[in-house]
């Protein structure tokens, strides 16, 4: 049963911020909402897309794979949506998606989601919105990937998820080590070395834990960006 916080939750999220609410209930009523152990198997990549996801609770990797090779593309936190690029166009998916953690997610057919297109503007515009933001989301990704060495990664990375823990001094890693190594466009092994020099740099990862011990050294390697990184580039201002 979808709980009443729920559909708050998705009042919030972009692409159902401004629908009417006869619309929002509709969809409500067409959805379900399941919840998942860890590991388990949401989305195979080449299906067709039948469902829009909307992850109200866990985490969440969305990977691409090619001959023997596999790689994490996203990391997903609550709340959020996927993978809406196929849903929109009618196509099949281009990325795998599997629970990283247990997770409550909303699955809205796909007819319904293509109705509300067509027939609810303010669906559409926000949708074309919640589009951009993803696109922008994965260009920082790439961007990051491409201009920065591993440890300026790791570095940006942790203080990203930082961020997101209201700057707490202690985070946890919301997945396994080879996950966020792929993730970060690394080997484990080279992971494994950089993280030696981040922590000379203000962060410590014990376990799945990261502390934070020199906030200004760690910004001081990452040297976070707007145009690249998730977070205030300003300390003054975290």
């Amino acid at each position: 049963m979808i709980r009443e916080d729920d559909i708050e939750a998705l009042r919030r999220l972009t692409p159902f911020s401004e629908m009417t609410e006869e619309n929002l209930q509709a969809l409500v009523r067409a959805s379900y909402l399941q919840r998942f152990p860890a590991a388990t198997q949401l989305i195979e990549e080449g299906d067709r897309a039948d469902m829009l996801h909307i992850l109200l609770d866990g985490v969440v990797e969305l990977y691409g794979s090619f001959k023997d090779r596999e790689s994490t593309m996203i990391i997903m936190h609550p709340v959020r949506a996927f993978i809406l690029a196929a849903i929109v166009q009618d196509l099949p998916y281009l990325m795998s998606a599997r629970t990283i953690s247990p997770a409550r997610i909303l699955m809205i057919p796909a007819p319904m989601a293509h109705a509300l297109l067509r027939e609810d503007p303010a669906f559409n515009d926000a949708m074309m919105r919640a589009l951009a933001e993803e696109f922008r989301r994965v260009m920082k990704g790439l961007k990051s990937q491409k201009l920065r060495d591993g440890t300026e990664r790791i570095a940006a990375y942790f203080l990203e998820l930082r961020h997101k823990a209201d700057n707490a001094d202690v985070v946890r890693l919301p997945a396994d080590r080879k996950t966020i190594a792929t993730y970060l466009g690394m080997t484990r092994e080279n992971l494994s070395r950089s993280l030696q020099t981040v922590r000379d740099h203000g962060a410590v990862v014990r376990g799945n834990e990261v502390h934070f011990r020199d906030i200004d050294k760690l910004r001081a390697l990452a040297q976070p960006s707007r145009l690249i990184d998730n977070v205030d580039p300003d300390p003054e201002r975290t």
